[in-house]
């Protein structure tokens, strides 16, 4: 809100303010009736739209978990069909996930990566990464609910990659972990790992600053937000070369390798290019450091963000 006021524009979460020109519904709501309203009003409508719900038809996750991601999937598809005149998405990779599930839809499609504050997201600070070891980090918000795969992927590059180090090697993990995984994960890895639990967002930059590599543990990410601090802050990105990652992880801000096998069916990819992959950050991590750091500045500054939605709200 405070880069749209500094543009001389209101923003607000009233949805009966008679002086709305425009509504950014975020995923979805389920006040269908407001949207109703909105549409009768001559209110412009952008649905912002992240990936869809999945992992829940692979994987057994519970039946209220199913039943919830459907629900959403359901509402979220209704939004976009019957009330959107307009649709962001997170990246050309989500677009295409939600033309190939439900089709095209008239209204006109933005690509829309989500974008941060290059001055709070910097290398720039008191923070680095530790001398006496390399440290890999992970951060997610979850690992529970069926999304842990890439907790044990991160574990399997942990124990292939330490031989090859000429120091120990740390995996860091950020997030909340359901405590009957930690134990095993640690046996997978062959080592202890450092879990840092759940941090305040405003501790990230100064995590991000701490590592040596960032790995991307999601599987089939529309566009996540820990890539792009982890840019920001001059933290060469590891991962597959699947989802939205190609789009965001370019040229030296990282190596991305191929999968190794069907990462819609969830299958245990493929560690040992990850493991080579790692070994040519590490072994010019400068070069790297500054290709991530250029790469934030290139395409994900808030600025060029907030003026993209504004094109699609206002234009």
């Amino acid at each position: 809100m405070a880069g749209l006021q500094q543009r001389g524009l209101r923003a607000h979460h009233d949805p009966t303010d008679p002086t709305t020109r425009a509504v950014l519904v975020i995923a979805g709501t389920r006040h269908l009736e407001w949207l109703w309203q909105f549409r009768r009003r001559g209110v412009r409508i952008v649905q912002r739209l992240d990936g869809l719900n999945w992992v829940h038809r692979q994987r057994a996750t519970g039946l209220r978990h199913y039943l919830r991601s459907e629900w959403g999937n359901w509402l979220l598809a209704t939004i976009r069909r019957s009330f959107a005149d307009r649709v962001v998405y997170q990246s050309a990779f989500v677009r295409n996930w939600w033309q190939t599930r439900y089709g095209a839809v008239r209204s006109p499609a933005f690509v829309i990566h989500n974008g941060v504050d290059l001055n709070i997201f910097s290398p720039q600070g008191p923070e680095l990464p530790p001398t006496d070891r390399v440290r890999i980090l992970l951060v997610e918000g979850r690992f529970g609910g069926g999304n842990d795969l890439g907790l044990w992927t991160a574990a399997r590059l942990t124990k292939l990659l330490r031989p090859q180090l000429t120091q120990p090697l740390e995996l860091m993990v950020a997030g909340e972990v359901p405590p009957a995984l930690k134990s095993p994960v640690e046996q997978a890895a062959g080592q202890p790992i450092a879990w840092a639990g759940v941090l305040p967002r405003a501790d990230i930059p100064a995590l991000d600053r701490s590592a040596h590599i960032y790995f991307s543990a999601e599987i089939n990410a529309p566009c996540p937000n820990s890539v792009i601090e982890a840019l920001a802050c001059g933290l060469p990105v590891l991962g597959f070369a699947i989802g939205a990652l190609p789009e965001l992880v370019q040229g030296d801000a990282g190596r991305l390798v191929p999968y190794g096998g069907n990462a819609w069916k969830l299958d245990m990819p493929a560690v040992e290019d990850l493991s080579q992959a790692a070994q040519q950050v590490l072994a010019n991590l400068p070069h790297f450091r500054a290709a991530a750091r250029e790469r934030a500045e290139t395409a994900f500054g808030l600025d060029r963000m907030i003026d993209q939605y504004l094109d699609a709200l206002l234009g």
